[in-house]
């Protein structure tokens, strides 16, 4: 077919890309050398063309892994598939690795697929069958593509490639309402006519294709097969992990993504697809010689699984298609605009340059990656009298005139200079990129009250307290009719077996067990007064507490604090060059500690967020308010490791500013720290990082004006009394993921104020789970994975006296990997020591 060359570099490329199909309505692919120029060329696109844009994702697993791709990943490519021959306007995205591999045929897409509408027949148990041959997973509630739960006449199913999950209300055999709900707070949201239903795998699993499979396997492969646990699995109609590598036994003929696109659709081949496909077909082959001679689990050859290079090339070719090529010359604009906040004029060098390329008569557009960036930039280019036109979209910029200037919110990553206009995107002024910028494309939450989960999610013989009867077991929802009146009740089992039945309408009056062993719970003894005698000591406890707590916070919102000012222009230029897109919760959080700061009364607030949520940056955002009023800030922590990783962070974060930071710890000499001492003394220290040794009697500051403690749990009860005596005197941060009870219920009660970020950062993966019988080989492939993705590994092992046996095998078995070993009756300064080099 028709080949066009270009040579291009960067976001040149992208938006050569979008001009080039602009007018055009048929299906555009572009193939890219690896899945990170995907998300590149995904962001660059939605700004520079209106079209619709598809990435086609990669399975995300090792050639013949024995573990199956994220049902996410599932969806969105079955979800592709099933449009893709009927796509106008659209343009889709997929690597080259990702088109060697054989997938489904497209008849099996349209032999599996269904829709459903109002007014529909639907007998429940043929629904329910269906859905378990077409993979989808019986579960008591729904939450991940897949999914499916029967409650009476409601039916919730979570469609792959769905949005959202829907709700299917029946009456009798007829579908009487269709609804989505949110999977966060099952909720329903709104009424819908039809849903479409995809498979829930890209391969059936009905009685016919389990046969088909059987008789294949035996055909292909020699021995025993029910020495094979896959192949047992299968033949029981059970999904097995990684059967996505034996695609072929389900199929008399497979696909490739090619197959699927129309006739008249234009591909895109970008930089050397021949040399990323080569080095893909390397790896495909080294894993086949790795995994050959599995008795127990035979694999299939290369090219029954995958396409040679070559011949997917060849395919390529026979589309209309236009090759894009590096250009050797390098980037087509890349000149340093950086802003320099420690100079006098920080934007002079970049005022210098828009003025001079406005005398050309060029048209400039400048891109920040988010809405609050947007806004920042808009202030600083104000401080130099340059007011940008704010603009949406490329179209937009077309019709500016010469010599004007835009500002967009745009994920660009080059810059792009032409005859009559320029691009200058954001990395190129702040010199650094926003690390997630993607908007999530699910509706979220703002509330925090779903941290806290409500009694529909117990589950059946979980323990509870009743208000007035103590622990009892929750045994679940009863409906029953008393006097007359129908009602639902929670069915509550006590000591003895006796029974409580609550309504529905008294569920105020029930929460949580939250004791140390929820499978042995004590049950109290309905009419027993143990119950009332537990609450009267717990009661008397908490008056003792509360009075010394009342006393304290009393004297603390009397006292005037320290009132911080902030400074608007530094605190912005800091904010900034946060590398990470701030959520939602993570924003409100930093706006109520800076809100406190700046008020007249002491702060004391608790963050709780989960581990990675974003709470170390909220007190950086903290800290440099301190030192921009010339106060003290010491950041207490529990470990010393935690101390040397904080150190780091603070010096990494804080680097572009005058600020000095130290440790106090075992990491440093006895001189050292009596120098370090010394200089906070005299203020020459504006942030100082340490364990409970900051809280010691020689430890003593200049002007001290915020202390943050991290974890504090954590510490002592002496520590605890000591952190309580500066309460009234200094701003307190609290941080913490696992607030104790007693540190939760202050902030719940207004004694303590309370930030809650329980919104995850952008991109941040669900936890996986894989329980599996233990074999060197499973071993091997999941170390390798993560490192082959830069990431690290824990091994856990039970045992001191055989870890360095154990330790011993594994360098055998992964040589790729460097291995260190930590337990805890190491040195503590030898196991802090791996532990930092980890």
């Amino acid at each position: 077919m028709k080949q066009t060359t270009f040579f291009l570099n960067g976001s040149e490329r992208t938006l050569a890309i979008a001009r080039a199909i602009e007018m055009s309505d048929r299906l555009t692919v572009i193939i890219t050398p690896n899945n990170l120029m995907n998300f590149t060329l995904e962001n660059e696109l939605k700004f520079f063309s209106t079209k619709t844009i598809f990435v086609f994702p990669d399975l995300e697993t090792l050639p013949y892994d024995h573990f199956s791709p994220h049902r996410d990943i599932i969806s969105a490519r079955l979800s592709l598939l099933g449009h893709l021959s009927t796509l106008k306007n659209t343009i889709v995205i997929a690597s080259i690795n990702t088109l060697l591999q054989r997938i489904a045929p497209p008849d099996y897409l349209a032999l599996y697929s269904l829709s459903l509408q109002k007014g529909q027949l639907l007998p429940l148990m043929q629904f329910r069958e269906m859905l378990n041959k077409s993979g989808y997973r019986f579960v008591s509630e729904v939450f991940e593509h897949g999914d499916y739960a029967v409650r009476g006449s409601l039916i919730d199913l979570y469609p792959m490639g769905s949005d959202y999950p829907y709700r299917i209300d029946l009456l009798d055999d007829e579908i009487d309402s269709l609804r989505t709900f949110d999977p966060e707070t099952q909720r329903s949201i709104q009424s819908v006519d039809t849903i479409q239903l995809l498979p829930a795998h890209e391969f059936p699993m009905t009685p016919e294709a389990i046969q088909h499979f059987r008789e294949k396997w035996r055909d292909r492969f020699s021995g025993n097969p029910m020495q094979c646990d896959l192949y047992q699995s299968v033949s029981e109609g059970r999904y097995a992990a990684g059967l996505e590598y034996y695609l072929p036994l389900f199929f008399d003929q497979l696909a490739t993504l090619l197959d699927y696109l129309p006739k008249h659709a234009l591909l895109f081949k970008i930089d050397s697809l021949t040399a990323s496909a080569n080095t893909f077909w390397q790896e495909i082959h080294s894993r086949h010689e790795q995994l050959n001679y599995d008795r127990e689990r035979p694999i299939l050859s290369p090219d029954e699984i995958f396409m040679t290079p070559d011949v997917l090339l060849q395919q390529i070719d026979t589309f209309k298609h236009i090759d894009i090529k590096k250009n050797s010359t390098g980037e087509n604009f890349s000149t340093d605009l950086s802003i320099d906040y420690k100079a006098a004029q920080p934007l002079h060098q970049l005022s210098h340059f828009l003025t001079a390329q406005q005398t050309t008569g060029k048209r400039i557009l400048l891109t920040a990656e988010t809405l609050g960036h947007r806004e920042s930039l808009l202030k600083l280019l104000t401080t130099i009298d340059i007011h940008p036109v704010l603009i949406s979209s490329w179209t937009a910029f077309q019709t500016m005139p010469a010599e004007s200037i835009s500002l967009a919110i745009a994920s660009i990553e080059t810059g792009v200079m032409q005859d009559d206009y320029l691009i200058i995107p954001e990395n190129q002024l702040y010199g650094q990129r926003v690390a997630s910028r993607q908007s999530r494309q699910k509706k979220k939450t703002e509330q925090n009250d779903l941290l806290v989960r409500n009694l529909a999610e117990l589950a059946i013989g979980d323990p509870v307290v009743h208000i007035d009867h103590g622990i009892g077991r929750y045994l679940g929802l009863q409906t029953m009719t008393i006097d007359q009146k129908t009602d639902e009740y929670l069915t509550l089992e006590y000591a003895e077996h006796h029974k409580l039945y609550v309504p529905v309408s008294s569920l105020h009056l029930i929460s949580r067990y939250s004791g140390a062993s929820v499978e042995h719970a004590p049950l109290h003894h309905l009419g027993n007064p143990q119950w009332e005698k537990t609450k009267r000591k717990a009661q008397e406890k908490a008056r003792d507490v509360a009075a010394e707590l009342l006393a304290l916070y009393a004297q603390r919102q009397t006292k005037r604090g320290f009132v911080f000012q902030l400074p608007e222009a530094e605190y912005t230029a800091f904010s900034e060059s946060f590398p990470f897109e701030e959520t939602p919760d993570q924003k409100n959080a930093i706006e109520q500690v800076i809100r406190d700061m700046c008020s007249e009364k002491t702060m004391d607030r608790l963050v709780c967020g989960d581990v990675g949520f974003g709470k170390t940056e909220v007190a950086m955002r903290a800290a440099f308010l301190a030192t921009q009023n010339h106060q003290q800030t010491a950041v207490l922590v529990p470990t010393t490791l935690l101390a040397e990783q904080h150190f780091e962070t603070f010096k990494d974060r804080f680097a572009n500013w005058p600020v000095r930071i130290e440790a106090i710890s075992r990491f440093r000499s006895s001189k050292e720290q009596a120098s370090i001492l010394s200089a906070l003394k005299e203020g020459k220290i504006d942030i100082i990082i340490g364990t409970h040794k900051l809280l010691q009697k020689e430890v003593e500051f200049q002007k001290l004006g915020l202390l943050i403690i991290d974890e504090e749990h954590r510490f002592g009860v002496q520590q605890k009394e000591q952190i309580k005596s500066l309460r009234a005197e200094v701003d307190i941060l609290s941080l913490t993921a696992t607030p104790i009870p007693r540190t939760l219920n202050m902030a719940l009660s207004t004694l303590r104020d309370l930030s809650i970020i329980a919104t995850p950062p952008e991109n941040r993966l669900a936890i996986k789970t894989f329980v599996c019988e233990k074999r060197n080989y499973q071993i091997r492939e999941a170390v390798l994975r993560e490192i082959l993705r830069g990431g690290q590994v824990y091994y856990l092992h039970n045992e001191v006296a055989t870890i360095h046996r154990t330790a011993g095998a594994l360098a055998e078995l992964i040589p790729e990997a460097k291995i260190e070993i930590a337990h805890g009756q190491m040195r503590e300064h030898e196991l802090e020591q791996v532990m930092v080099n980890f």
